[in-house]
């Protein structure tokens, strides 16, 4: 919409339209991380348990993404206990 349109304070350095350029680093970005051996996923979290995350990678100088990754790598390699599976009315053992 706005692409052509001229601001003041905005110098026009890049030939691309804003819409083209985000797809051109979203492109870039996935190229990236799949070289890195990175997948996407996708959830939906509240805002209790974002802001719980937060707080806990700042308390560990990780990314969120990192402190998501190592909870649940934690909870996928550790040992099954006979008997006993997580529910959703259990905390897992991270939280």
């Amino acid at each position: 919409m706005f692409a052509n349109e001229r601001r003041p304070g905005r110098p026009k350095t890049n030939p691309l339209s804003r819409d083209e350029q985000l797809r051109i680093n979203k492109r870039n970005q996935l190229k990236r991380d799949k070289v890195r051996g990175l997948k996407r996923v996708e959830l939906k979290l509240n805002a209790d348990a974002v802001d719980a995350l937060n707080e806990l990678a700042e308390a560990r100088n990780m990314s969120r993404s990192d402190l998501i990754e190592e909870m649940l790598m934690t909870q996928l390699t550790a040992p099954a206990q006979p008997g006993k599976s997580l529910t959703f009315r259990e905390k897992p053992a991270f939280m």
